[in-house]
């Protein structure tokens, strides 16, 4: 079946977004325009828990887009209150439910709890085996309940202590939101593996409303200025009182994920102190400084590869252009498998622009090459717009492991760098050269000297296989990841 289901591209998925609100009088609402700002970390399904007067919660869960779950006026008047938590999730674990669907909620004795997890847990499922033999009934097949049973059956007597319980028992990459009766809660890993800044907006009332997010595009679409990053390890608690910071953790290097500043982030967001347009600009600078070749044109592969397609024009001094234009109301199409339907079905999203390829000696710039078929797919419709040459430069290094910490990326054995030199990707690809960014010249274009091999800046795993956190669900399949393939 050929389909443009966005979850069949031969991409990266991006891992979830969170967002939650605390003393605003259209909490739900503000979280609404969040979720869409962060639309791109995950268009499986979206969801919203609200807390009115009383301790009473709301909520509202759909498959499916922001806009599809929460444009109606009807579902928006049925989540009051002054404090929410919402929640995009494209599934990294579990399947594709409503069941699955987050903010999840819970009534405890203390009262209602929902929160909402971007990330993935590494023992989710020893700790579920566990919980299971203890008696707790899961309701849902996501890593994310487990820190639902983990607040439930700790002994502690406050909402936090229960939950730095629990977070002291869960291994992996997460950032959360979490809102009960008393306060808005955020979290972050003790690797910082996975963003959440902090922002704020004044309110009517003069007392500020205070906002978690994934990204700091949600904040400024519902024009909040940013405070700070939440730092690696710490649990920022939100009520009536203000904030307050606590640092139950050991303090460990941080991890931050490097895909971020490549693909994931949303370009007019800020990660960690860094722009991530600019990020991406330089980055494709310093893939021109290495590996230019003389060519007529650069050409992104859109959206993804654009910032760093100008960055390397830019440096390498050839003309930028469009050469490929994408169709941006693709929606789910299914048309019968015929090898000749099938063939097209790059051309649902992407279409050449003969005029900028014709006779020209072309780079395309994208930024990573997972399976290869699409880059294969690619590459051949450029040929058949009269390119002279293709060349293809990738800004990031060749991805060759497998993620475990939120983001969705197929089997090693699915990787094409995994299993081939670059000679070889080249040649599958139909390309006259191939060339990636190196891990050195990435740490470069992102203010580092370079990468500090016994003590990395960021999480680079999926170039190296440097797993900085324990895989304890995954002792033998990690084991596999590990070895060359070749």
């Amino acid at each position: 079946m050929l389909t443009t289901d966005p979850h069949d591209d031969d991409k990266f998925h991006e891992e979830c977004g969170v967002f939650g609100v605390w003393n605003h009088a259209d909490a739900a609402a503000l979280t609404a325009l969040g979720l869409h700002a962060l639309q791109h970390r995950g268009q499986e399904a979206s969801g919203i828990v609200s807390l009115a007067g009383g301790g009473t919660f709301h909520q509202h869960r759909g498959l499916g887009l922001v806009g599809d779950n929460f444009g109606d006026a009807k579902v928006m008047a049925g989540l009051p209150g002054r404090a929410a938590v919402g929640h995009n999730r494209y599934a990294t674990t579990g399947e594709t439910a409503l069941r699955n669907v987050q903010p999840l909620y819970a009534d405890f004795e203390f009262g209602g709890f929902a929160v909402g997890h971007n990330g993935n847990l590494t023992n989710a499922g020893v700790l579920r085996r566990a919980l299971v033999k203890r008696g707790c009934l899961f309701q849902s097949s996501t890593d994310s309940e487990v820190f639902v049973h983990l607040i439930a059956i700790s002994l502690y007597s406050t909402v936090l202590d229960r939950l730095i319980d629990a977070l002291k028992q869960v291994q992996g990459a997460y950032s959360l939101v979490g809102l009960h009766n008393g306060a808005l809660i955020g979290v972050r890993d003790p690797s910082g593996v996975r963003p959440l800044v902090l922002g704020s907006l004044a309110n009517a009332a003069g007392a500020p409303t205070w906002i978690l997010a994934s990204e700091t595009c949600a904040l400024d679409i519902v024009g909040a200025e940013f405070v700070r990053d939440i730092d690696p390890g710490e649990i920022v608690v939100i009520d009536d009182s203000g904030l307050r910071s606590v640092k139950p953790f050991e303090t460990q290097p941080s991890r931050f994920c490097i895909f971020e500043y490549i693909y994931f982030a949303r370009p007019d967001s800020v990660m960690e102190g860094t722009g991530v347009y600019e990020a991406r600009k330089r980055i494709g600078a310093e893939l021109a400084r290495e590996s230019h070749v003389a060519a007529d044109v650069v050409v992104p592969v859109p959206d993804s590869g654009v910032p760093a397609a100008m960055g390397y024009a830019a440096q390498a001094g050839v003309p930028y252009e469009l050469g490929i234009i994408r169709n941006h109301y693709v929606g789910r199409t299914f048309i019968e498998p015929t090898d000749q339907i099938r063939h097209l079905g790059v051309k649902l999203k992407h279409s050449a622009n003969r005029a900028m390829l014709d006779g020209k000696r072309v780079v395309l710039v994208d930024d990573s090459i997972v399976r290869g078929t699409t880059s294969r797919k690619i590459v051949e419709m450029v040929r058949q717009a009269g390119a002279a040459e293709v060349h293809m430069r990738i800004s990031s290094p060749p991805t060759t492991h497998s993620c475990f910490y939120g983001i969705d990326t197929p089997s090693r054995r699915q990787l094409l760098a995994a299993q081939h030199d670059v000679a070889a990707m080249a040649r599958l690809i139909g390309v006259d050269s191939l060339a990636f960014i190196s891990l050195d010249g990435l740490y470069r274009a992102l203010g580092q000297p370079g990468r500090n091999a016994a003590q990395p800046q960021f999480c680079d795993a999926c170039f190296t296989g440097d797993y900085a956190i324990p895989l304890t669900d995954w002792p033998a399949e990690s084991a596999r990841e590990l070895q060359v393939s070749k």
